[in-house]
């Protein structure tokens, strides 16, 4: 799908899986650990379980994912996912993964470019279009989120981590999104 598709724009962000119950923390066995527990800024809440990064196109078709522990920030797993972009690409990402070093080295080896979504008070600011380009296509991507987890099963049964991880991995694989709407 990324080779048909050079010149493209990507998106990438990230959304929390939970494995538990908040109040079923202390009696889970399946995940242990402070590592899997973490705040997602965007619901106001706190999650405990995985957060999956995921690359889409413009028009909401996921051609990448990284799964990674709740505690872990956006930034943390943009630095180990593997970003296998075609050549002269644009790939927007959100404030949480704005990171100065990161964007030069993704310029140099793509020829591509990474455009965050900065804070106002950014030594790299964005120009006014990049700013209204950026938010347009993050509403592209919480679409896409939606549909995807809407098709989620209400309880993935796995006995550990791993096991949950592959489940999880093998469902947003095997689950195709709904293109109606693009």
């Amino acid at each position: 799908m990324k080779e048909l598709r050079t010149g493209a724009r990507y998106i990438i962000d990230s959304f929390p899986v939970a494995g538990c119950h908040n109040t079923r923390i202390p009696r889970g066995k399946r995940l242990t650990g402070k590592v899997y527990h973490g705040r997602c800024a965007s619901k106001r809440s706190w999650v405990y379980g995985f957060k999956v990064q995921v690359i889409t196109t413009r028009d909401g078709l996921p051609v990448g994912f990284y799964v990674h522990a709740g505690s872990e920030a956006d930034i943390t797993g943009l630095r180990a996912m593997a970003v296998d972009l075609p050549a002269g690409n644009v790939l927007d990402t959100d404030a949480g993964c704005t990171d100065d070093v990161l964007e030069d080295v993704f310029a140099e080896a793509t020829g591509g470019q990474q455009q965050s979504a900065r804070k106002a008070n950014s030594k790299r600011p964005n120009s006014p279009n990049q700013r209204f380009l950026i938010q347009c296509f993050s509403k592209v991507i919480e679409t896409a989120f939606s549909q995807l987890t809407a098709r989620f099963p209400k309880q993935i049964h796995a006995v550990t981590a791993a096991g949950y991880v592959l489940k999880l991995a093998l469902f947003i694989l095997v689950h195709p999104l709904d293109q109606g709407g693009y």
